[in-house]
């Protein structure tokens, strides 16, 4: 998923983020993803959303770092999340570790965060291994300057250096198009059940 990450222009350097950056990390995401058409359909109350982010996006950053890495700017200003391969999806221990810490963070919007989660994992590439962009967020100070753009290739140069392609989906139509600039094709289309959002599967080549 993707919010406010648009522009071409170079930005400065981008790097590993650590343990240190979660709190950081988190504060980024929940301002870039407050107007998210997918976490807006879980979260309809604005006020609720910005209240269940302070929990769930550590949540998030944790989940992540621990099953890939993330990358940041020196600042603050973008973060962007990324699985490794063979840990795109979560083992069951990892999801039932988990559930308890995510259904604390969503209350009684759990369920139609597991529907996204669900939808979302039924079409993940299948047969072959590649890098999962999860989450790429830019302040909203800094949206469509560019720093998206700078995060993204940052980890695109990695998959590309292992020769492995990278998948991402996005609730956000004017995203794909951000998205075909790097490299990427839509790849699948589909709408969570329930009456939920809309998202793009898209898939950038290996190299």
């Amino acid at each position: 998923m993707m919010d406010g990450g648009g522009g071409e222009r170079p930005r400065p350097r981008i790097v590993e983020a650590t343990n240190g950056d979660v709190a950081a990390m988190a504060a980024t995401l929940s301002a870039a993803f407050m107007d998210d058409p997918a976490l807006s359909w879980i979260i309809p109350d604005a006020a609720e959303r910005a209240r269940r982010f302070a929990r769930f996006f550590p949540l998030i950053v944790r989940s992540d770092m621990a099953a890939g890495s993330a990358l940041r700017s020196p600042g603050g200003e973008v973060v962007t999340l990324w699985r490794e391969p063979d840990r795109v999806s979560e083992t069951v221990w990892e999801t039932l570790r988990e559930l308890p810490a995510f259904a604390l963070a969503l209350g009684r919007r759990v369920g139609r965060g597991l529907k996204v989660s669900n939808a979302m994992e039924a079409h993940y590439p299948r047969g072959f291994p590649y890098y999962y962009l999860h989450f790429a967020g830019v302040a909203p100070a800094f949206q469509g300057q560019g720093w998206g753009g700078t995060a993204i290739r940052a980890g695109l140069e990695r998959a590309a250096a292992r020769g492995l392609p990278v998948h991402l989906e996005t609730a956000t139509r004017e995203n794909v198009t951000i998205y075909e600039r790097l490299g990427f094709t839509v790849t699948c289309e589909y709408d969570v059940p329930g009456g939920g959002p809309h998202f793009w599967g898209m898939l950038r080549p290996a190299g």
